[in-house]
């Protein structure tokens, strides 16, 4: 039973350090243009491209998130909350490759996804005993924190997914009125060649 526990242990040591590891090293690139990141600057510019906006804001909180969480979680501290930072940043990244589909090969939100899941999985299971939370009595690692950090965690994706869909939305409907009106342009120019060529048919002894 001892050996079990240690293997436990261990276990979620391997992968609070693998998916923390994982959402640092993004989050960085979007804060600093770490590991070949584009910035805060560059980021802002692409998750405004994305429907996210205003673009920086958007940036800074989806790479403090991403930073923040996966620091939590490869400390096991607060784990809970860690874990339901990265919940949060990872669903919004699932919703903008979800039109592509499942699997990673196809754009898909196969990615996010999996990391998501390892996070609220390590939130929900705790960190074991090589942790903060451990070492602290599990203060901050209770179901109350748990329950409170995952219905943050949902109000505030729910909320920002909301703003991109309203975005996005809006940006089909003027893409819309404008193919619309080249349709129209279109019409007129074939119209008025129509009647020059009548005209011109007409002028023709």
């Amino acid at each position: 039973m001892a050996s079990r526990g240690l293997r436990t242990d261990l276990g979620l040591l391997a992968l609070r350090l693998g998916t923390g590891g994982i959402l640092i090293a993004h989050g960085t690139q979007k804060l600093f243009g770490w590991f070949g990141g584009r910035g805060p600057k560059g980021t802002a510019a692409t998750m405004h491209a994305m429907g996210f906006r205003p673009g920086l804001p958007n940036a800074l909180t989806a790479g403090l998130s991403e930073t923040a969480g996966g620091t939590l979680l490869a400390l096991g501290a607060a784990t809970p909350a860690g874990g339901a930072a990265a919940l949060g940043a990872m669903s919004a990244a699932a919703a903008v490759h979800h039109p592509s589909g499942f699997f990673n090969s196809t754009g898909g939100y196969e990615y996010p996804a999996f990391l998501a899941l390892t996070a609220t999985g390590l939130a929900v299971a705790g960190p074991g005993r090589f942790s903060v939370d451990h070492a602290t009595d599990n203060r901050l690692n209770t179901p109350p924190v748990l329950l409170s950090a995952f219905a943050a965690s949902a109000l505030a994706a729910t909320e920002v997914l909301r703003r991109r869909t309203k975005v996005m939305a809006a940006q089909a409907a003027a893409a819309g009125d404008e193919a619309d009106a080249e349709d129209e342009a279109d019409s007129g120019e074939t119209d008025n060649a129509t009647q020059a060529a009548h005209d011109a048919a007409a002028d023709l002894p």
